[in-house]
């Protein structure tokens, strides 16, 4: 039987992530994502991503170094960043970094386990340095070196706004990234994971991925829900808005999973951290929209709101460009990208399903003149 967009279709084994949508868990190697959240970093999760255990204190130190020491991209990749059109996508942007950092990289022709390892650590470091550059760029401001003596989330806001954020918004901004790491076969990783299973390399198998998320389908939902909350503005007029795009029959972002039949477990910390940056501003109205917003779709539609809903203030309030929020899922994406990578080539067989074909069968040809 065909189910349209392979819904609920087995695809794979996978021992990285588990989305429970009936009980509305997230589990990364066996751990959920409430722990990780609350107790880890994202460095210790792209660890356990990749190597299916949470690193000791050694072993965390080792990753931190590797991915503080590669934030740094060749000095010809940023003169092409230059030369770039000015009114470029972010996103475009990253896709087509991430193909060019290829032919940089010096494992770029091996695809062994090890450096297709070196050459994810390369561009999980390389990411943020990507998205920062190019807003940097086509902003014409100077472009911050990268710090290493800090974690990713800290490095990333630093040259992006050219100051050292405060602690709250590194955690913030941490605790996003470490909830966007991975979510199963969603879109992107399956894409990611269809061309890594034709033995391509990583870059090429991250570049599908990337062109995967930019769709509005998968990464841009929270760039839609700021939308909405810069149009309403005010606390005051949230609930009206809404229950008229609900009589109207517009669709609401940020609410709703193919998977979870319950709340998604990341908009919990989302929800808590958008409170919390807004108590921290003394502006609440971010918070309190989306508050207002979720309850009434609730109430109304019964659906919950997704990882997408809450980060949109949670950026927001971080002072993060709109276009640049789905960058920004790439950079904490990458660390599953790359472990379902990982997990493919350890035994890869080439993805090639097939479709119910629905056309005709006998047709005869007829030479153009007597058409």
């Amino acid at each position: 039987m065909v189910k349209a967009g392979l819904e609920d279709v087995v695809a794979t084994d996978s021992t990285v992530c588990f989305v429970d949508g009936k009980e509305g868990r997230l589990l990364y190697q066996g751990f959920d994502i409430h722990d990780l959240a609350e107790h880890s970093c994202f460095e210790e999760v792209v660890y356990l991503l990749w190597f299916g255990r949470l690193p000791n204190k050694s072993e965390l130190e080792t990753i931190n170094r590797e991915l503080r020491i590669n934030r740094k991209l060749p000095d010809e990749v940023v003169r092409i960043m230059k030369q770039l059109p000015k009114k470029a996508l972010p996103m475009e942007v990253l896709r087509t970094v991430v193909s060019l950092l290829s032919m940089y990289d010096p494992d770029a022709d091996d695809n062994g386990r090890e450096s297709t390892i070196r050459k994810a650590t390369r561009l999980t470091a390389q990411m943020p340095t990507i998205v920062a550059y190019w807003d940097n760029i086509r902003n014409d401001r100077e472009l911050k070196a990268p710090l290493e003596d800090c974690g990713l989330a800290e490095n990333f806001l630093y040259m992006l706004k050219g100051e050292r954020p405060d602690e709250l918004s590194i955690k913030s901004l941490d605790i996003a990234l470490t909830l966007h790491a991975d979510h199963e076969l969603n879109a992107s990783t399956f894409a990611a994971r269809v061309a890594a299973g034709t033995e391509t390399d990583l870059h090429s198998a991250i570049t599908a991925a990337i062109g995967t998320l930019k769709g509005p389908l998968h990464g841009g939902a929270n760039q839609e829900v700021i939308k909405m909350l810069l149009k309403i503005n005010e606390t005051a007029k949230a609930e009206a808005f809404v229950v008229k795009q609900i009589e109207d029959h517009k669709k609401i972002m940020g609410f709703g999973h193919r998977v979870y039949k319950t709340e998604d477990p990341r908009a919990w910390h989302l929800r808590r951290m958008s409170k919390q940056l807004g108590e921290r501003t003394g502006d609440l109205r971010w918070y309190e929209m989306s508050d207002i917003i979720e309850k009434v779709v609730r109430r109304e539609k019964g659906l919950y709101a997704n990882v997408d809903f809450y980060s949109a203030s949670v950026y927001y309030m971080l002072g993060i460009p709109i276009d640049l929020f789905t960058p920004i899922f790439a950079m904490s994406r990458m660390s599953g990208w790359a472990a379902h990578i990982l997990e493919q080539i350890a035994n890869n067989r080439l993805i090639r399903p097939r479709a119910e074909y629905l056309g005709p069968t006998k047709m005869t040809y007829v030479q153009v003149e007597e058409r």
